[in-house]
């Protein structure tokens, strides 16, 4: 009977937990949603809805916007220094941001989806940018054919030494997504996220204005944490697939990599990389850290305007 007791007080607290847990997720993910609404337009392909910005004119352009992020990345200095010569298309990755999930998760099924996107929007041949994970993006992008140039920014392209860090080893199967992320959408604090983007930018600063600009809030939904790290889960294996096939991208290649990016080592991923492509320009930039989109945005522009050029 003792027992029995135990057993059911278990039970009723689980139950408790769970269903405080869901009440607090479900409220955070509306206020979320109420302060950082969709800013741009949705176009749909083959039932799945993407969300993007397009503005300017020029040549095409498109901004693929990395892990835990959204196209708010993207848009808050770095498109704007653009647009008087390209027409800028940035959009936000299956299950991230404003788009919906997709049931693959895999770089090349992202890259498809958002090139019949923007193709629906008349976008053809474009330049294409991708930043760390969006960098990854574009790569499979490129391999399965269309764009004229890539620009990929602070991007991985190798498979790394080690394992990933242990919030993505304990969601890295259904069972462990199942747990974690209900609860860390329900209860991480914003000290945690602002402490977050400080190690992603470091040793750079988070630039005045960044944070509220982001939705730092949008990341913890439990549909975008899934998406994040399913999709982060399954990056190394499909990188091994990958690295056999860039000898062939005949296509100009801009990389750009801060020397002191932990998250994706120079060393590890564009160094390795820019020896590989036929076709390629690496520029290092000295003491940068992860975004150097935003601290060095000059650089990435006169990337983009080689590319253009290429």
């Amino acid at each position: 009977m003792r027992w029995t007791r135990l057993a059911a007080s278990f039970l009723i607290a689980a139950a408790a937990l769970a269903g405080v847990t869901h009440w607090r997720a479900s409220a955070r993910e509306a206020a979320a949603e109420a302060a950082f609404p969709p800013s741009g337009q949705f176009v749909t392909v083959d039932g799945l809805r993407l969300h993007y910005e397009m503005s300017g004119s020029g040549p095409d352009l498109v901004m693929i916007h990395g892990a835990s992020g959204s196209l708010r990345d993207l848009t808050f200095a770095l498109r704007e220094q653009l647009t008087d010569r390209y027409r800028v298309t940035v959009i936000d990755r299956p299950g991230l941001g404003h788009s919906d999930p997709q049931p693959e998760v895999s770089l090349l099924a992202q890259a498809q989806a958002i090139k019949a996107a923007v193709a629906e929007l008349g976008v053809k041949d474009p330049i294409v940018l991708g930043q760390s994970y969006g960098g990854a993006v574009a790569l499979a992008w490129a391999l399965d054919g269309g764009p004229r140039a890539l620009v990929l920014v602070g991007s991985p392209s190798l498979p790394w030494p080690g394992t990933l860090d242990p919030w993505y080893r304990v969601t890295s199967t259904a069972l462990g997504r199942a747990f974690a992320v209900p609860l860390a959408s329900a209860y991480v604090p914003q000290s945690y996220v602002t402490a977050a983007t400080s190690a992603v930018f470091a040793p750079d600063p988070v630039p005045p204005g960044y944070e509220a600009h982001l939705g730092t809030a949008l990341t913890l939904r439990r549909q975008t944490l899934a998406a994040n790290t399913a999709q982060v889960n399954a990056l190394r294996a499909e990188l091994v697939t990958m690295e056999p096939r860039y000898p062939g991208l005949t296509l100009p290649v801009e990389l750009v990599h801060g020397s002191a990016d932990t998250v994706v080592p120079l060393a590890i991923h564009s160094g390795p990389l820019s020896k590989l492509l036929p076709n390629v320009t690496l520029t290092v930039i000295d003491g940068a850290g992860h975004m150097p989109h935003h601290g060095h945005s000059q650089t990435v522009i006169d990337a983009i305007d080689r590319a253009a050029l290429r």
